[in-house]
Parts: structure tokens; C-alpha cells; sequence
């Protein structure tokens, strides 16, 4: 894949056509906090009809889960998998279209991608990763479509990078049940949140290192007794995405709401659960890139071509030329990661923790990078908002700490060399 196809091109033009109807309009709102992304989601969901598609892969996906474990339970043979592996996720087979809509609309509110991304990505991806069918059937669905919002709870005040060394919200055995308590933060959606996945440590009281216990991963519903939702928090940039902290105050937990139903889940503990969203979420973080850049492009390279100074436009000064080409170099790189990513996908063989890491660490540095550039380029108009470039650059710095620090990116891209 070296360029969008036809099909992707119809579908961006579709997207931008919807971004200028009903959200530019409210970019305002939405950067003050007055307006919430959800309604906007659910509309942009309906309308371009991936509501309807994500509900049709989940019943399909659960069917086929169905018809297998009842076939397991019968004792008969099993059917056989596709080559490439998998089910895949609720959009599996749409990744060109999830990544233009992100690109697309991380270039005018990245919140909105953020607070969507979050929900289905990391939240209805982990309950379809490690769920049982019943947990599926019972949030999945609506969380695909966006008729509920899923938050992904596993940072925490004092832990932050060492997401999983420094976790102290833990959960201890009570009969049949657990008992859940502590405190996460910097949680996107977490406010507004209907659906909560909780990573918790087991404490089994047996003095074991606190460091190495086992972590289990739940599902929590808004509204639990002991289970309280703060208020989001003021922040520098994506505005549009309600971020706040979660507190677990004696939380009764049936069984039914660990996931997967044991502790000894076949596809290991919570650290692997985690660490296969980390993955995603940092090839996400390219998607999101790509829309920065292609933003700052567009409006530094029309900027350049009419603003004038000295009798002349802005353009023909080799400073400003300067920047306008690293702007198109760094357009060039992200798409082409964009790219690589897609057709890994494709083909089944998608990137590493470790490349996604790199790609991370790239796409989230130059984009920035690009987007403060804007600024500077459009000098004291840059440093207003409705040139909208403070935005973008507000927005981009966040993908430098989103998904993990890029000093941690550093870390995981070394030891994926490494251990080569």
C-alpha cells in the first residue's frame, strides 16, 4: 500500500464534509468542556452507519464463539481456523476506514478521537480479548456502538510509567467474591464512563512481594456501591476529552465480572492483557500523528501562499521554505507508517511492541515538532486560537505521554533490538 485508495478517498471526503457540518462549529464548546464528544460520536457513528457495522461483527464473532463451544461441548470437532489467525476485533477488515476517520479527525479535535479510541480500542477490545461469551454478550455490544462509554483503568498516582511494579489498587478474596479497592488516575472518559475495566493486584495476604502479585482484570458498571467518578480534570490540551480519576471504596465484585472468570486465564494474567493493548494503542497513536501533520500542512502551506510581508508572500522566504519541506517530509514518513501498519494487519502479521513502540516514539515527536512549527510560522496569528494551530499544538504534545512516555518508548524499542 502506497497511497489511499479510491474507496478510503470517497470516505475522507464524507468524513471532512461531516467535520465542517458538526464540528467545527462547536470546536469552541468542546475545547471549553461546555460540550461533550459523545453526543458528536454517536452521531458520526449513526450516520455514517459504524454503529450498525460494529454490532454486525460482534454478533458474528459471538456466533461463531457460540457454534464452537458448542461443539466443544458436544464433543465434536472443533472448526478450523482461517490461516492468519483469529476473529479479529469489532472492525476487523475495516482498518483503512478506522484510519482515515481517526486522521481525519484528529486534525480538527483529537479529544473526540481520544475519548472514542479509548472506549472500543482498549475497552471493548480487552472484554473481546478475555472475556467469557457471556461477558461479551453482556457489554460488548453496546460499547462498539457507542450507546455506553468504556473507560481503561490502570494508571495510578504513584505509578504512572511502572504501571504494573507501583499499582497498589488491589482486590482480596471474600467467599466467591472480591473485594476491590484503591485509586486510578488520568483516566480518559473515566468521569463519564458507563463501563470500567479495573486492572487490581490480588492481595492473597501472604506477605508476597507486592511488586510481583498476580494482576486480574474487572469490569465495573457506573453507579456500583463504593465505586465513585471525579471530576475531570483541567489540562493543557485535548479538551474534548473528559480525563479524571476513579476511587474504589470496599467494591463488592461477583466472579462473574472478573474476565475470563479465573485467575488463571489461559492468555496469562492482567500484564498481558495490558501489554496487547499497549501495542494497539501506540499504532494508534501513528493514526492520530497523521492527522496533526496533515493539518499543519494544509494551513502553514495555504498561509504561506497569502500572507504577505515585505510585498511579498510569506512563501518565498527560504526560512519559511524550510519549514513547509520538513513539514512535507514528516507528512511522507507518517503515512507511510500509517501504511506499513495497515498492511501488516492485512496480512496477519501485525507490528511488534517493540515497532509499535518506534513508531510511537516517531510519529508522536515530529508531530509535535510540526505542530509548534505551525505556530512559529504563523507568528502572532499561531498564538491565537481561532488559527486553531495552538490547538494542534497543545493536542500533539499529549501523544508524547499518551500510551506510555516516549522515554518508556525508548526502553521497549532497545529491548526488542536486544533481544533479537
Amino acid at each position: 500500500m502506497f497511497e489511499w485508495s479510491e474507496t478510503d478517498e470517497l470516505i475522507r471526503d464524507a468524513v471532512r464534509g461531516f467535520i465542517d457540518k458538526e464540528i467545527r462549529p462547536h470546536l469552541d464548546a468542546l475545547d471549553s468542556g461546555e460540550m461533550l464528544p459523545y453526543p458528536i460520536i454517536r452521531k458520526l457513528f449513526g450516520e455514517f452507519g459504524i454503529d450498525a457495522l460494529g454490532e454486525e461483527s460482534v454478533t458474528k464473532l459471538l456466533a461463531k464463539q457460540r457454534k464452537r463451544e458448542e461443539a466443544l461441548a458436544a464433543g465434536e470437532p472443533l472448526p478450523e481456523k482461517k490461516s492468519g489467525g483469529g476473529d479479529g476485533g469489532a472492525f476487523a477488515g475495516q482498518e483503512s476506514l478506522m484510519a482515515v476517520l481517526v486522521s481525519e479527525l484528529s486534525g480538527v479535535c483529537m479529544g473526540l478521537v481520544t475519548a472514542m479510541g479509548v472506549s472500543i480500542g482498549l475497552g471493548a477490545t480487552t472484554i473481546l480479548g478475555r472475556g467469557t461469551l457471556a461477558q461479551k454478550e453482556r457489554w460488548v455490544a453496546d460499547i462498539v456502538t457507542m450507546k455506553k462509554v468504556a473507560a481503561w483503568a490502570i494508571t495510578e498516582p504513584d505509578s504512572g510509567s511502572d504501571a504494573f511494579g507501583g499499582m497498589k489498587t488491589y482486590v482480596r478474596r471474600d467467599g466467591e467474591d472480591y473485594i476491590l479497592n484503591g485509586q486510578k488516575t488520568f483516566i480518559t472518559n473515566g468521569p463519564y464512563a458507563d463501563t470500567v475495566i479495573v486492572y487490581a493486584k490480588l492481595d492473597e495476604g501472604d506477605g508476597a512481594d507486592k511488586r510481583d502479585r498476580k494482576v486480574l482484570t474487572f469490569v465495573l458498571d457506573k453507579g456500583m456501591e463504593g465505586f465513585t467518578q471525579g471530576r475531570p480534570f483541567k489540562k493543557m490540551g485535548l479538551h474534548a476529552s473528559p480525563t479524571g480519576e476513579l476511587f474504589f471504596d470496599n467494591v463488592r465484585l461477583s466472579k462473574d465480572r472478573l474476565l475470563g472468570e479465573t485467575e488463571e486465564h489461559k492468555g496469562g494474567d492482567g500484564r498481558e492483557s495490558a501489554r496487547s493493548s499497549f501495542t494497539a494503542e501506540r499504532i494508534g497513536v501513528a493514526f492520530m500523528a497523521l492527522g496533526i501533520v496533515n493539518e499543519c500542512h494544509r494551513r502553514c502551506v495555504e498561509y504561506a501562499k497569502t500572507r504577505k510581508l515585505w510585498g511579498q508572500e510569506i512563501g518565498r522566504f527560504q526560512l519559511v521554505q524550510l519549514k513547509l519541506a520538513k513539514m512535507e517530509v514528516a507528512r511522507i514518513n507518517v503515512q507511510n507508517m500509517v501504511f506499513m501498519a495497515l498492511e501488516r494487519s492485512r496480512a496477519g502479521k501485525p507490528p511488534t511492541l517493540a515497532e509499535a513502540s518506534a513508531m510511537k516514539l516517531y510519529c508522536s515527536e515530529i508531530a509535535t515538532e510540526v505542530a509548534m512549527d505551525a505556530v512559529q510560522l504563523f507568528g502572532g496569528n499561531g498564538y491565537m486560537s481561532e488559527y486553531h494551530v495552538e490547538q494542534l499544538a497543545r493536542d500533539a504534545k499529549s501523544l508524547m505521554i499518551y500510551a506510555g512516555s516516549n522515554e518508556i518508548q525508548v526502553t521497549h524499542v532497545a529491548k526488542g533490538l536486544l533481544a533479537q
